[in-house]
């Protein structure tokens, strides 16, 4: 019977424990996965008891405090806090989610956070997501239009047009912030990631395929028409349910092969 092991740098190992909560009774352990690839070790989890009062309501709040007074070489991408640039996405209590977004109380026991799942990792909770920004600059995301508009400054549009790009509850395709939680949780992107566009830009495509102002909605079809940019999404919906603000990339997809059966 075939036998299989994961690469000896690849198992983790049980870190350290720190204490720095002080003896208060509101405390909590993060378990933070910590790796160095320069370094040669295997990655760990390194787990620290903080005192909750210290520090603010959030999972971001609790990491700052600890890469500032607890263990200063934690690594992790962090700017706005508050949903908008999605560079703290991680997966946290076994979900890819903002952790600005994520309060600590709604974690049960340990709060277990590591970085988005299956991408190479940079260091601890830092992904390396440059393979994700390459296929977002192939679908080239910016409007054609040649034709200059008629008062010369702006392309207006209609109510209707808009609701197409923002939906009528503020969760429409350019509502999204590219945090790669979807891309990350979805099985199809993790075997063909190489190939498949990924739920992020295919959300991404479809925001300026239904675009009314852009002139290249042919050119834009025609370019996903490919056995894997576009068809090896398998609707297993991961992608809508781990979406931190909301957003439906599968219901995106689907309108994009509808769109294409309509062309032919």
């Amino acid at each position: 019977m075939a036998q299989f092991a994961l690469p000896k740098n690849s198992k983790i190992k049980t870190g350290q424990l720190i204490d720095a909560s002080n003896g208060s009774e509101n405390s909590k352990i993060f378990k933070v996965y910590r790796y160095d690839p320069d370094s040669g070790d295997n990655p760990r989890w390194d787990k620290y008891k903080i005192d909750l009062n210290a520090c603010g309501p959030m999972v971001l709040d609790a990491i700052i405090y600890i890469k500032d007074k607890v263990d200063s070489t934690l690594t992790f991408r962090r700017s706005c806090r508050e949903g908008i640039c999605g560079s703290c996405a991680m997966n946290i209590d076994g979900t890819n989610t903002l952790a600005c977004l994520q309060a600590i109380e709604d974690v049960k026991g340990e709060v277990q956070i590591s970085p988005l799942p299956h991408r190479p990792v940079v260091k601890d909770l830092v992904p390396d997501v440059n393979k994700i920004y390459e296929q977002y600059a192939e679908i080239q995301p910016w409007l054609k239009n040649n034709d200059l508009p008629e008062d010369g400054k702006e392309r207006l549009q209609s109510a209707e047009d808009a609701n197409l790009l923002n939906g009528g509850d503020g969760h429409g395709p350019a509502a999204c912030i590219l945090c790669f939680c979807c891309s990350t949780s979805c099985p199809s992107y993790w075997w063909n990631g190489d190939k498949f566009m990924g739920p992020a830009v295919l959300l991404q495509a479809y925001r300026w395929i239904a675009d009314t102002r852009d002139d290249a909605t042919q050119e834009r079809l025609d370019a996903l028409e490919d056995p894997f940019k576009l068809y090896r999404c398998h609707t297993i919906m991961n992608c809508t349910k781990t979406c931190p603000k909301g957003l439906n990339p599968a219901l995106a997809i689907a309108e994009i092969k509808k769109q294409m059966v309509a062309k032919g």
